[in-house]
């Protein structure tokens, strides 16, 4: 079982990273938008892996901190919640916040998220709600803020999630028109709340 993966960063986009350790070996690993904006501009990295086996894939998912982690497998352990769904959620609502989504039983942001329906949201807030406790401090966090706006990105990132191009376009282009300074992870998050 691999438990984490350290090395250069020799390809990223908002949905993986590719981590070439010392022994010259690249892995591709499955990433969310909040990982993703702390590795943008690393050269190297050190990542928490999670692995899935099937039958027909071995997929890893790589994290920037231990929080991120348990909180995508608490998801993958809830009847009906898969790795993608697990990710999406993670991606569209920052592992702090999710904790008090949980914590608070807000199935609506939880249904926010593409592809979680009204069950699935009751379903992850009965599930966890008493395993998964809000942390206060965490709250307060804010996250760290791309510096450099990136359309182009943001759209690879919205289809590679699943939304289709064309209507991802039209939100991003809404709201890059509205806030030329938008982050990716920004950019990423409001649209997915549009469509």
């Amino acid at each position: 079982m691999i438990e984490s993966i350290k090395g250069a960063i020799t390809a990223i986009n908002p949905a993986a990273v590719t981590v070439e350790t010392a022994g010259g070996v690249g892995y591709l690993l499955n990433i969310t938008l909040p990982t993703f904006t702390k590795l943008e501009h690393a050269a190297e990295t050190r990542l928490l892996v999670h692995e899935s086996i099937r039958d027909d894939a071995w997929v890893l998912y790589g994290f920037i901190d231990e929080d991120e982690r348990e909180l995508f497998r608490a998801l993958v352990g809830v009847s009906g919640v898969g790795a993608g769904s697990a990710r999406l959620i993670l991606s569209a609502i920052p592992a702090a916040d999710l904790r008090g989504v949980i914590a608070g039983g807000d199935a609506k942001r939880l249904k926010s998220v593409k592809g979680i329906g009204a069950k699935t949201a009751e379903r992850i807030i009965v599930d966890l709600k008493d395993k998964i406790k809000a942390d206060p401090s965490a709250l307060l966090e804010q996250p760290a803020a791309v510096t450099t706006p990136a359309f182009d990105e943001a759209l690879e990132a919205l289809v590679i999630l699943g939304f289709q191009r064309q209507a991802s376009q039209k939100a991003l282009k809404k709201l890059f028109d509205a806030d030329p300074t938008l982050s990716v992870e920004g950019a990423v998050k409001k649209a997915m709340a549009m469509m």
